[in-house]
C-alpha cells in the first residue's frame, strides 16, 4: 500500500527522540488549493482507533481510512533542496499538480 524511504523513516524516528514522546506520523488527504487536495502529516502520539496501521523500515505510519484510496503505491520520501527540506510524496496516483506544488488531483 505505502512504502516510506529510510532516509523518511530515520528523520520521523529523529523527530520523536527529540520531541520526547510520540509513535509514528498519521498521513491523510483535506480538500483545499487549486487542485483540489493537499496531503497531511502530522505526528502522532495517541492513534485513533479507526486508523489503519502500517510499519514500514521501523516507522509506523496511521493512515486515515478515508484518504487510504489515494495512497496506493505511494512512496513517502525526505529529500533537502538547497535551504529547503521536508516530506515528499511520491504518489502514482497523482494526475497533476497545481503551479505551487501544494495541491493535487488523483
Amino acid at each position: 500500500m505505502i512504502s516510506i524511504t529510510e532516509k523518511a523513516s530515520n528523520k520521523v524516528k529523529q523527530t520523536l527522540s527529540r520531541r520526547g514522546k510520540g509513535l509514528g506520523i498519521r498521513i491523510g488527504v483535506k480538500t483545499t488549493g487549486c487542485s483540489g487536495l493537499a496531503y497531511v502529516l502530522e505526528y502522532v502520539d495517541t492513534p485513533c482507533l479507526e486508523d489503519i496501521s502500517i510499519l514500514c523500515n521501523g516507522c509506523s505510519i496511521y493512515i486515515d481510512p478515508k484518504s487510504s484510496p489515494y495512497f496506493q503505491g505511494m512512496t513517502i520520501d525526505y529529500v533537502r533542496n538547497g535551504l529547503n527540506e521536508g516530506f515528499e510524496f511520491i504518489n502514482p496516483n497523482e494526475r497533476d499538480r497545481c503551479g505551487c506544488g501544494e495541491s493535487f488531483r488523483v
